[in-house]
């Protein structure tokens, strides 16, 4: 195969990857399964700025990575009938960045800022009189030549979405409008997103296979949609399984080293590094992400919310602790420091 020919085909499998990922999505609030308390307070606030033909107040949503948030801001913009700009904290670097954002925004828009609590200092405080007043002071030239200009901005909602809630100064989060906590999902939720992304992926799937997936994603629809589609390609090349089912779910995730409760191979490595170093804790959070190689910030967004949520460890003055349930899950016991009796 030519060169051209290989960078071809691998730009198709990217777009459509893609594609699948786009379609795994919901498209209105009526198709967003979840956050139900979260989901009937936007109806009423968008329908009440769409009889007003005001642009939606501003828009803030926290809560773990996966839960839907991106999603979530999607369908707002799609609901508003609106334009959508999509960013990242990290990604506007100088308040240019930010500006030239804003400029393109039309009258009613939603500009969504992801990792919004990783903006730079100085552009969070351009963003004051953005959201709050629509304008934004801006210094032309340098030297004896500068001066201001003030720019004028089309009304627009900002939603801004972050796992670190507490990260955000109180001048910025007291500017949003609307606050939206996303929680967990339950079983019964993560259940029908596995159905509905298995009719979108073609795949067949049985009550018992949607509800095992569902009980081992951790209360997060995005592992529930990437287990999903690893346990297809399981169940694709077993001559056994037309179709996915309990028995091949078990032994896909057995393969995936992802356990009865839905823990992978980092929250028990986790665990038992607490355990058999630190005797159960306490343990400060750097300490312990330094001992498992995983960034600080990974293991308090990604690992730590759920295994609190689970009652495997605790938060104490003086660190994170192991708790009880957690050396029953592992088969451990406290009395021999994480030592396996047999």
């Amino acid at each position: 195969m030519a060169d051209d020919e290989r960078l071809v085909t691998g730009e198709s499998q990217d777009e459509n990857e893609a594609s699948i990922e786009q379609s795994l999505r919901p498209s209105t609030l009526s198709q967003y399964i979840g956050q139900r308390a979260l989901k009937q307070e936007l109806t009423v606030y968008i329908q009440a700025a769409k009889q007003r033909e005001e642009a939606l107040d501003h828009v803030l949503l926290y809560g773990p990575p996966g839960l839907g948030k991106t999603t979530l801001a999607m369908i707002i913009a799609s609901e508003m009938q609106v334009g959508l700009k999509t960013t990242s904290g990290p990604a506007i670097e100088k308040t240019g960045d930010l500006v030239a954002l804003l400029n393109e925004l039309n009258p009613g828009d939603v500009l969504f800022i992801d990792e919004i609590h990783r903006l730079p200092k100085v552009v969070e405080e351009m963003l004051y009189s953005a959201m709050e007043d629509f304008y934004v002071d801006i210094v032309v030239g340098q030297g004896p030549t500068a001066h201001p200009i003030h720019f004028p901005l089309p009304p627009f909602t900002l939603i801004g979405a972050t796992t670190r809630a507490g990260l955000l100064s109180a001048p910025l989060r007291d500017r949003f409008g609307i606050v939206g906590h996303m929680a967990y999902y339950d079983v019964d939720e993560l259940e029908q997103i596995v159905d509905r992304s298995a009719r979108i992926l073609q795949s067949a799937i049985d009550t018992e296979g949607a509800h095992e997936i569902a009980r081992r994603s951790r209360g997060t629809p995005r592992i529930a949609n990437r287990l999903l589609k690893r346990i297809r390609d399981f169940a694709q090349v077993s001559p056994e399984h037309d179709a996915i089912d309990k028995a091949i779910v078990q032994h896909a995730l057995t393969m995936l080293r992802v356990d009865d409760e839905g823990l992978d191979q980092t929250d028990v490595k986790l665990l038992e590094t607490m355990i058999r170093f630190y005797n159960g804790g306490p343990v400060g959070l750097s300490t312990l992400a330094a001992n498992i190689g995983e960034e600080t910030d990974t293991v308090a967004e990604m690992y730590e919310p759920f295994l609190l949520q689970k009652g495997f460890i605790k938060r104490t003055a003086r660190g994170r602790m192991v708790t009880p349930l957690a050396y029953e899950h592992l088969g451990l016991t406290p009395m021999n420091n994480g030592k396996d009796p047999h």
